[in-house]
């Protein structure tokens, strides 16, 4: 065993479990201690001021300047009495992660004294640079002017000292180059679609807002075996690696009980989170070694989005004081199980309402109907750009793999659900519904909670479930943004909302007595028309390949490919009809995306042939060089025919290693030579492609070799770490 790997190995064995980091109080009386939410304006402003404010949240509109200035210095107030000493607007650039730029409070006066500042244009607007992060042409090096902008929806908080304020990140000529502004946008804009289709059903729902609660997936390793791994470190998975001889096939990990150092972790992650406000409720093991799971409670899909970019970053730097390293790749272990981000949506009303939970009267239930089946709807009509909202080279590995649905988006809603759809388009037949149609259509539409509640199964192979009061989108990956998936579906239901209200009206012909058979009928139609995406079998087999195709379903299994689907003309019509992206913002993203993979691509592509020339070449010779003093002593001792028989095994394996060493250079070889000439290409989209194409296959080509390797060659010798030593350090 090499130097680098023995001391990794011995370091991660001898850890101590920290026990430390316990409470001795409620959860409660600390829970959103480092927030400045709306319990903090209620008792830091006068109550004129803070109606203001509250009306001005609710309703989205611009705060005004004097009330900025009054919330700002209640702001100051607090944090400073919180020991904080600097702000920071903190927001989310297109690389998917979270960006900030900390300004102190203080501010020098005459002579050498200072005061702490922190007024109502420091709260609204930051201008941080805009030249350097991800914007796809929409800004260039030269041109570095950005705004940020206070989102006064999501509260502040503060992290090590520093006042962080949520904000929104726009170009100079007035373009999103964040997550936040589009999601602002749909959610306002399925704010008023649901409005207007609930107005149907109940007068007394005037706000509707879409909940989020995702569940994320994640695995933890020990620092020092992290940091033994070059390809771990600098990609977040392990490009090479021969599977353990055990590894989740007992399935005696899941739900099993948490190692003792991993629980002192989860509790200290746990203990800051709920500080920030953030509803960390249920913990796990999860399917694969070393891989676990944390769940909130539901909230509002921007808050929910703004404290899942906050606790991917907070798991990540408590993971490093109990010294792991935390993985959120999809796929950093081949062959078991990756990681997602399960993505559970729903509906919520002003009046307490989930709009995706039947009630007990017909009324009620033919809204949950109507809402179901709009989703739908929405998600057959834009199943391809569903899918590339959540396409990213990390999630290709995972996406159709057994832990993962398919990159083929069905919808599952189980078999009374079915049912049910199947009676509203078997019984409505005729132009004019009779009196005893509409009365046995309502109760059987009476009849949906309890069948909900009791009977819905789950399918974990659907990549969008409906589980009883919510939609499961399980095909987001681990380390995403999730506001990508939410901004697509938030639209894409909001403006199939739109469109079911102006086709239920049009059959009305303005007489409300003709509302029912309305809703009835456009309601048919649409289960008529969108039945083929829906799917209730095992999305992993062949079989459901084949009948996707005949049915017309896209089956998108790489990025590049994907991705067409955001310059689609039913895209680009789709945005621009609700305001959501401009055709710029829209093309920025897709070159975004694009270049992503591909840079992605060309740093595993580096690490590859990194490791496979500097490491594993020459610890496959050096052990080739033993066998061959080795067959020499033996010649030296034996005479020719017991030589050949004592030295049969030796001869075969320096043979074998050198058939897998000379497969290895030659393949990466060719890749480096195809990689320069794939870098040459300048079209971005045709790049991503050829990355894709081209390169990638060379990376599968090159582990099978090194992985063989691995089980030839002396442990002693191998540099790398193995998959039996980092999936199973407690």
């Amino acid at each position: 065993m090499t130097i680098f790997r023995k001391e990794a190995l011995k370091n991660a064995l001898s850890r101590n479990v920290d026990l430390t980091p316990t409470i001795n109080c409620k959860i409660s009386e600390i829970y959103g201690n480092n927030v400045f939410g709306i319990d903090s304006l209620r008792e830091q402003l006068p109550i004129d001021t803070f109606e203001k404010i509250k009306q001005t949240i609710d309703s989205g509109q611009i705060i005004d300047r004097k009330i900025a200035d009054q919330v700002a210095s209640a702001m100051k107030t607090w944090a400073l009495e919180k020991g904080a000493t600097h702000y920071t607007h903190w927001f989310q650039p297109l690389n998917g992660a979270t960006a900030e730029k900390h300004d102190a409070f203080f501010s020098p006066t005459e002579g050498i004294r200072s005061i702490e500042r922190f007024e109502g244009k420091n709260l609204v607007q930051q201008e941080p640079d805009a030249s350097s992060f991800p914007s796809g042409g929409i800004r260039n090096t030269f041109e570095a002017r950005g705004y940020s902008a206070w989102d006064p929806t999501s509260p502040a908080f503060i992290v090590n000292g520093t006042l962080c304020i949520p904000t929104v990140f726009v170009s100079y000529t007035g373009e999103s180059l964040d997550f936040k502004t589009p999601l602002l946008k749909a959610i306002n804009y399925l704010d008023k679609a649901a409005v207007d289709v609930c107005q149907f059903f109940d007068k007394n729902i005037t706000k509707v807002f879409p909940t989020l609660g995702w569940e994320q997936e994640y695995f933890l390793i020990d620092e020092a075996l992290f940091f033994a791994r070059p390809d771990l470190v600098l990609t977040g998975r392990t490009l090479f690696g021969h599977p353990a001889a055990k590894d989740q096939q007992l399935e005696d990990h899941y739900f099993g009980s948490i190692p003792e150092r991993v629980t002192a972790y989860m509790k200290e992650f746990e203990i800051e989170a709920w500080k920030l406000g953030i509803p960390v409720k249920t913990r796990h093991n999860e399917v694969a070694p070393n891989q676990f799971e944390l769940a909130p409670v539901y909230e509002e899909v921007n808050i929910a989005i703004d404290h899942n970019q906050l606790i991917m970053d907070l798991m990540a730097r408590i993971a490093r004081k109990h010294h792991f390293r935390i993985l959120l790749h999809e796929k950093p272990f081949a062959g078991i199980n990756g990681s997602g981000k399960h993505n559970n949506w729903s509906l919520a009303t002003n009046t307490g309402k989930n709009l995706l939970s039947p009630g007990k009267t017909p009324k009620n239930n033919m809204m949950f109907l109507a809402f179901l089946i709009n989703i739908v709807k929405a998600v057959h009509d834009h199943a391809d750009l569903l899918r590339a909202a959540i396409a990213t080279a990390g999630n290709d590995h995972r996406l159709g793999a057994n832990e993962a649905p398919p990159a083929i988006i069905s919808i599952f809603i189980g078999e009374h659900l079915t049912r049910v759809l199947n009676d509203i388009e078997n019984k409505v037949r005729e132009e004019k519904m009779t009196p005893d149609e509409k009365t046995v259509l309502k109760l059987n539409i009476c009849k949906i909670p309890q069948i909900i509640m009791d009977n819905t199964d789950r399918n974990r192979t659907s990549p969008f479930a409906f589980t009883g009061d919510k939609f499961e989108f399980r095909a987001v990956g681990s380390s995403a943004n999730c506001s990508p998936a939410m901004i697509v579906l938030n639209t894409i239901v909001a403006n199939q909302l739109v469109e079911f209200k102006k086709d239920v009206e049009t059959l009305m012909h303005g007489n409300d007595d003709k509302k029912d058979e309305a809703i009835f009928k456009v309601i048919r139609n649409y289960i008529i028309s969108s039945k083929k995406i829906l799917f209730e079998g095992n999305g992993y087999g062949e079989e459901w390949v084949k009948e996707a195709k005949k049915r017309g379903l896209s089956n998108l299994k790489d990025t590049p490919t994907a991705l067409n689907a955001y310059l689609s003309p039913k895209t680009k019509e789709l945005f621009a009809k609700t305001c959501i992206f401009s055709t710029r913002e829209l093309e920025a993203r897709y070159y975004v995306k694009h270049e992503m993979y591909t840079k992605i691509l060309q740093i595993e592509a580096r690490v590859i042939g990194d490791l496979a020339l500097n490491h594993i070449i020459p610890t496959a010779i050096k052990y080739q060089n033993l066998l061959l003093e080795n067959v020499h002593g033996l010649k030296n001792v034996f005479s020719e025919s017991e030589f050949k028989k004592k030295a049969k095994y030796q001869i075969e394996l320096i043979n074998e290693i050198s058939e897998h060493v000379s497969e290895i250079q030659i393949n990466v070889n060719e890749l480096v030579e195809e990689r320069k000439k794939v870098n040459k290409i300048e079209a971005f989209d045709i790049k991503s492609l050829q990355y894709c194409k081209k390169i990638k296959p060379y990376f599968d080509v090159i582990r099978y070799h090194a992985d063989k390797l691995e089980t030839l060659i002396d442990d002693e010798l191998w540099p790398l770490p193995k998959y039996r030593e980092m999936l199973f350090i407690k």
